[in-house]
């Protein structure tokens, strides 16, 4: 089950709100929202629930476990047995691939079934066993409240990747009030927005373009696909964290932002602290920070830089081009650090330099073979080629609808950055001058009117992918 579905939508997640919001003990709310999100997890993935269910229990176990034997024993078991689960079901073919690749070899390629958040629920299990080992939190001995913790519907498969002691205390002790709910509401509603009216329409193109033969694309199908792929992974990937947002705020939790309006950064270092922030936190604290970051020498801090960020592209998915992906990254982080040519340039253009590193690089990261990305890039910088088939190509993707989408994704992922998070701030005050207040109602209705259009295209039909499954 996605929240982009009318089965989410409409019977899923109304019954689970408007039961949660009914029930006076926070006991039982909290066995509401396990049941609940055992059965999210289940709609699609009925064998698998098994999994992460066991995959709690497991590092519940352990995390109990070090106030009996050694904890860095255990801790040391712990992040095995999480890692060996993510290799066996995310990385064996890939693994097995790579050994026939490389070797020339011919040994069977398991077919094993990815599950669905695999790589975000199996993180937030190892921060927290990790954290209990390192004494950033207490043990927790009731398994539903970690079970609660890891499996919580709203940022079960798409993030963000949730530290348990940033809602530990909530699991015990939150205040559900119309206050927080509105606006958790107004949120969720902005996210499906951005994944529903804009990710989706920039899906249609980017899709079309990226699986077509290369020789059917010239220079300007290239960058119009790399663009509208740019803006569909930004509003879809930032809309499902503003969903999970809005409804865990809506339940009482308030989880960190995720995404700070990445594509105004100036620099790959600033876009790292913009994007997909729960991630990079995450490999910060308990993979670069542990290696030693950059307290042992420049050497050392670039060999950490690369570790991490090969890590973060391996992450994405098993395959060689999102591994390729992160280390593009980290080549310009280190260009950045080291050229300094790259940190006097003016604002203007170390937009535009973030902006084509970006780009080029979510053009390695959408395609499915290294090959067809490194081509689409060449195309993009020397594919003069004006045929006929390839300006039908190019034309068949230039929509009113696209057109239009196009335009409001780049005037709100950057121009209208200040003024959203204006809003968003006012809707958190605490109190309104009555011009905000009926400004704040004017975006209430604007919201609903959203939901509505929302809800009207998913009845239509109208295309709607759901791309964390290569996640």
């Amino acid at each position: 089950m996605v929240f982009s579905s009318l089965v989410f939508l409409c019977i899923f997640f109304p019954i689970v709100f408007a039961a949660h919001s009914f029930i006076p003990s926070l006991k039982v709310k909290n066995i509401l929202l396990i049941v609940a999100s055992l059965l999210f997890y289940s709609f699609g993935e009925p064998l698998f629930v098994i999994l992460m269910v066991a995959n709690a229990f497991a590092n519940y176990l352990c995390a109990l476990a070090m106030g009996r034997f050694n904890r860095k024993a255990v801790v040391t078991i712990a992040v095995i047995i999480n890692i060996g689960v993510l290799c066996i079901f995310k990385y064996t073919g890939f693994i097995v691939g790579t050994i026939n690749a490389w070797s020339g070899a011919s040994i069977p390629v398991p077919q094993i079934a990815l599950p669905v958040g695999i790589s975000f629920f199996t993180f937030q299990a190892m921060s927290y066993v990790i954290d209990v080992y390192r004494g950033n939190v207490e043990v927790q001995r009731n398994f539903a409240k970690v079970l609660l913790y890891i499996s919580f519907f709203p940022q079960l498969i798409a993030g963000p990747i949730v530290k348990y002691r940033d809602i530990a205390e909530e699991i015990d002790h939150r205040v559900i009030s119309i206050r927080e709910i509105a606006p958790g509401l107004r949120r969720f509603i902005i996210g499906l927005g951005k994944k529903v009216i804009i990710a989706n329409a920039m899906a249609v193109c980017a899709d079309n373009i990226f699986s077509q033969n290369l020789t059917q694309i010239n220079i300007l199908g290239a960058w119009i696909g790399a663009i509208a792929y740019l803006m569909q992974i930004y509003f879809d990937f930032s809309g499902y964290s503003d969903m999970a947002i809005g409804m865990g705020r809506m339940f009482g939790f308030h989880f960190k932002e995720n995404f700070d309006f990445p594509y105004v950064s100036l620099n790959i270092k600033d876009f790292w602290r913009r994007w997909h922030i729960s991630l990079s936190s995450w490999f910060k604290e308990y993979v670069y920070i542990p290696l030693g970051g950059n307290r042992k020498g420049k050497g050392r801090t670039v060999l950490n830089k690369i570790i991490v960020f090969f890590l973060t592209g391996l992450w994405h998915g098993a395959n060689w081009t999102f591994v390729v992906w992160g280390m593009f990254h980290g080549l310009f982080s280190f260009l950045e650090e080291y050229v300094p040519a790259l940190r006097r340039m003016p604002r203007f253009l170390s937009h535009i330099y973030l902006i084509a590193v970006v780009t080029v690089g979510f053009v390695i990261f959408r395609a499915d073979t290294i090959g067809y990305g490194f081509g689409m890039i060449g195309k993009m910088f020397s594919g003069f080629e004006l045929s006929a088939a390839s300006m039908s190509l190019v034309l068949q993707q230039l929509t009113p609808q696209f057109i239009v989408m196009l335009i409001i994704a780049i005037a709100t992922c950057g121009p209208l950055a200040n003024v959203i998070k204006r809003i968003r701030s006012g809707a958190d005050s605490a109190s309104f001058s009555r011009k905000a207040y009926a400004l704040q109602i004017v975006f209430y209705v604007a919201a609903f009117a959203l939901l509505a259009w929302c809800v009207i295209r998913l009845s239509s039909g109208a295309y709607n992918p759901f791309i964390y499954f290569r996640f």
